[in-house]
């Protein structure tokens, strides 16, 4: 019951806190002048949105961390513990603190990269490797702390486990599945109101697969950040008030891999954050196909150029060129992303 109390707890707390949070970060961000510039090669009608506040992930952040500590102590005082569940390791703590402090390191290296931006007012921040670098190293730090504290095994739903064969392949598989799934997350943030309602899904499909695995302090913290991200909303559904900028998108990339990572399970992203996946996958299918059409091109014509496959890449902003509503893309991509995370949930739940 105390899991319960505190979950509920954590997910009321996190919408409260972010969305009164935006009566006071909003103006300010005003004040400070921190615009979003938007770029050329995007969907015209987004010019009318130059100069909208950019940064607003603080709400969410600041959300999260204060709604996870308040029901850990909630869920404290009434005598209930991190984790009881049979598939959680013993070393808990050091997953669920380690994954949300990697997530705080990514929305650092975003709030980096946003403050040069509107500092230099262009949407160019962090060069490419230097954001490429920070990640990495950040990603390590974590992947250390998870080889330190024997996390290193992969947890199936059905509570099998399964050996990576050698701590090098751990490692160099992790990196590649924190490294794409915060760009991944960063990708879906390209229209009002699309990467945090999304996340709500995948955050409370997290919440309810931690809730039947017993492991309390990760669903507390999954709830956490559904009801954050639920706060922010308010702020950044269409026409938005705010953008999350990269400090946010980053912060939501890094939480979502580190509550795969509490499941001992980055599989799971398949299922619950399925809209990442088709986001990150039309961006690089797009380029791919580009690529290679226009090679086939010149063969018979140097001069010429390659083919599209969407109108226009990430895959959400297809969809605009095609007619669809920012709200509509909202709605629907997140409802997508809800269905796949019931499924998750309903592999864990049998498997039980």
């Amino acid at each position: 019951m105390s899991g319960i109390v505190s979950a509920i707890a954590a997910l009321i707390l996190g919408f409260a806190i972010a969305a009164l949070l935006g009566r006071w970060v909003v103006p300010w961000l005003h004040k400070l002048k921190f615009g979003q510039t938007i770029l050329d090669i995007g969907p015209e009608w987004h010019k009318k949105k130059q100069g909208t506040p950019t940064m607003g992930g603080i709400m969410f952040m600041v959300g999260t961390v204060c709604a996870f500590i308040i029901g850990l102590l909630i869920n404290k005082a009434m005598g209930g513990s991190l984790a009881e569940g049979y598939a959680v390791s013993s070393t808990a703590a050091v997953k669920l603190y380690g994954g949300l402090i990697m997530a705080l390191g990514f929305g650092l290296i975003g709030f980096l990269d946003d403050y040069i931006k509107v500092k230099k007012k262009q949407n160019e921040g962090l060069t490419p490797i230097q954001k490429t670098i920070l990640q990495v190293i950040l990603s390590g730090a974590y992947i250390a702390t998870l080889i330190l504290s024997d996390n290193t095994t992969l947890r199936l739903a059905s509570g099998k486990t399964w050996d990576y064969g050698h701590i090098v392949i751990f490692c160099l598989f992790s990196v590649v599945v924190l490294f794409a799934t915060v760009n991944a997350v960063n990708f879906t943030d390209g229209i009002d109101g699309l990467c945090s309602s999304v996340t709500i899904t995948a955050a409370v499909s997290f919440a309810v697969i931690f809730a039947i695995r017993q492991f309390t302090g990760a669903s507390v913290l999954a709830c956490a950040l559904a009801g954050a991200c639920a706060g922010y909303l308010i702020w950044n559904w269409h026409p938005a008030k705010c953008f999350m900028g990269d400090t946010g998108s980053m912060f939501l990339g890094g939480m979502v891999a580190a509550l795969a990572y509490d499941l001992d399970n980055p599989f799971i992203l398949l299922l619950v954050g399925i809209i990442y996946v088709i986001e990150g996958a039309s961006d690089v299918i797009q380029i791919l196909y580009f690529k290679v059409t226009r090679k086939l091109a010149q063969r018979t014509d140097p001069n010429a150029t390659g083919k599209r496959l969407f109108k226009m890449a990430p895959i959400h902003h297809h969809f605009e060129k095609s007619g669809w509503s920012e709200e509509k893309i909202c709605i629907v991509f997140s409802a997508f992303n809800l269905v796949f995370g019931i499924l998750a949930i309903v592999l864990y739940a049998i498997a039980k």
